[in-house]
């Protein structure tokens, strides 16, 4: 595409945007379901991409969701201009349970002014989405099921690949904040986008250019192992600043394979308690025991050995010790598959087209 014709998204900061400015912590459940649906129907991402559509598709079917995903998902996450933000709720940064709980609580005027949108931009609805679109109870509780179903069906098989290369690009982007102020990590997307203080631009389709001013909000990086081509925003101005960022190729293509070697190198217990501290940086030394099984005590000093060992770094908050890992901790777990929990399925729970 010609410099001509090309759009082009413009975040403008300002010194207070700077300061706010922030990498996400933890991997974003609902960015990585949005990601994957425009994977599904894109065919791109080279082989890997086309191994993951191949599994998703045969465990979708098995599960009994694949009619669902296309008669209600992939329409409401068209290949096209717009998808609803609220299907990327902020709330996603506190966990999958928070996630798919305000996925669950959008408000109906909410609903219904976001479907509207694209219906306009996507033409006629199905009976699903009418539904949705009047903000339907019924409704809402099925795209939360939905949704949580097709996350544990396509997206969890997927994690030991995707979760270390996230962490690995979020303690990247944590190190060039703490080395060089936001200014660093805004660089560091490059070629994605191009830092031009006080502005961010990013290449988008033709037609598709505006302007969001954060007016002292700051902005919170989300990298993302489904995204491809381009960062993407959220349209609505009113909603916290995001920007979903695919991670770099380095990253989305590090082998995962080194689990048992990663094992005899460090001893499981400290293993995964390397991998929790990717998988959910910030997290205290008494969540860490309890996740991985074992007392306060044990999980303190294998924490120390860790942090010893420059894997993970610990900060104290008042009376607790919240651990994050390193950039070498993240490029080691790079090489090792990481487990995650199952997305919780509640009983009332409830990219890269670009926004």
């Amino acid at each position: 595409m010609s410099p001509r014709s090309r759009g082009v998204l413009r975040i403008v900061f300002t010194s207070e945007d700077l300061a706010l400015t922030r990498p996400a912590t933890r991997t974003d459940l609902l960015w990585e379901m949005v990601g994957s649906l425009h994977r599904l129907q894109a065919r791109d991402g080279g082989g890997a991409m086309a191994c993951w559509r191949r599994q998703a598709r045969t465990r979708l079917t098995g599960d009994g969701l694949l009619t669902d995903v296309r008669s209600l998902l992939l329409p409401l996450v068209p290949r096209g201009p717009y998808f609803p933000d609220f299907l990327t709720p902020i709330e996603a940064q506190s966990g999958d349970e928070q996630a798919l709980q305000a996925l669950a609580d959008t408000p109906r005027g909410r609903l219904r002014a976001e479907l509207d949108r694209l219906r306009s931009s996507s033409g006629p609805f199905s009976a699903g989405l009418t539904d949705l679109a009047r903000g339907d109870a019924h409704a809402v509780r099925r795209l939360g099921r939905l949704v949580a179903r097709y996350c544990d069906a396509a997206l969890a098989p997927q994690w030991p690949q995707a979760e270390p290369a996230l962490a690995q690009e979020r303690a990247i982007l944590a190190r060039h904040l703490a080395a060089g102020g936001a200014e660093q990590l805004l660089a560091h997307l490059a070629p994605a986008a191009r830092w031009r203080p006080p502005v961010l631009e990013i290449d988008y389709p033709p037609g598709l250019s505006r302007e969001i001013h954060l007016r002292g909000r700051g902005l919170t990086v989300i990298p993302s192992y489904f995204c491809r081509g381009h960062p993407v925003a959220l349209v609505d101005p009113a909603l916290p600043p995001v920007l979903a960022c695919p991670i770099p190729r380095r990253a989305a293509t590090t082998a995962a394979t080194a689990g048992d070697a990663l094992v005899a190198l460090l001893g499981r217990t400290r293993a995964e308690i390397l991998s929790c501290i990717a998988r959910e940086p910030g997290c205290s030394t008494s969540e860490l025991a309890r996740q991985v099984g074992v007392s306060v005590p044990t999980a303190s000093e294998h924490a120390c050995v860790l942090r010893q060992a420059n894997l993970i770094a610990s900060v104290r908050q008042v009376n607790l010790v919240l651990h994050h890992p390193t950039e070498l901790g993240a490029g080691l777990l790079a090489g090792a598959p990481a487990r995650r929990p199952a997305s919780p399925v509640t009983a009332n729970p409830v990219p890269e087209t670009f926004r």
